[in-house]
């Protein structure tokens, strides 16, 4: 019971200082969305782009854990936009394109082109996605901070005292 009360207290915390992270609301909005882009075209990629999050982060000034949890929520969202980032990668990639393999079975090259739809779709949603969720988040951080600083002023407001004291 300690222990999990102690967790809390620390998530707590963490979701604190993320809240008032240094330099702002838009360097956690870019960090979430950053980690929600990457995270859409992670799996057909066996893993590998999750290392993009670490330069991204780092060259568009993002924060690295609003992208671990736009990554975590781009896992959750995952399942459903398998078949529009399928649809979107196949409008993007030229009808007539075919990987065969001459050692492998048909339908590993079958899986290649899936997984390849996949990533150049994922690639596209992920951006859209980004972007679509950089927005809102910006935009409720700097109303959780206004909504704080005016709870603050009011709080350490003195009160004048009167003449007659």
């Amino acid at each position: 019971m300690h222990r999990l009360r102690l967790l809390r207290r620390w998530l707590k915390y963490k979701y604190m200082m993320l809240i008032r992270a240094e330099g702002g609301a838009s360097i956690v909005a870019m960090g979430f969305a950053i980690g929600l882009a990457v995270e859409m075209f992670t799996l057909p990629t066996l893993g590998f782009a999750f290392i993009l999050i670490f330069p991204l982060c780092y060259l568009l000034r993002g924060n690295l854990p609003a992208a671990l949890i736009g990554f975590v929520v781009g896992k959750v969202i995952y399942i459903p936009m398998i078949y529009p980032n399928s649809k979107v990668g196949g409008w993007i990639l030229p009808k007539h394109l075919s990987i065969h393999l001459p050692v492998v079975p048909e339908w590993f090259n079958h899986l290649l082109l899936t997984n390849l739809k996949l990533i150049v779709g994922g690639m596209v949603d992920g951006a859209i996605l980004g972007l679509i969720f950089y927005f809102p988040i910006k935009y409720s951080l700097n109303a959780y901070k206004a909504k704080r600083k005016d709870k603050r002023k009011l709080k350490n407001k003195v009160e004048p005292r009167s003449a007659i004291e």
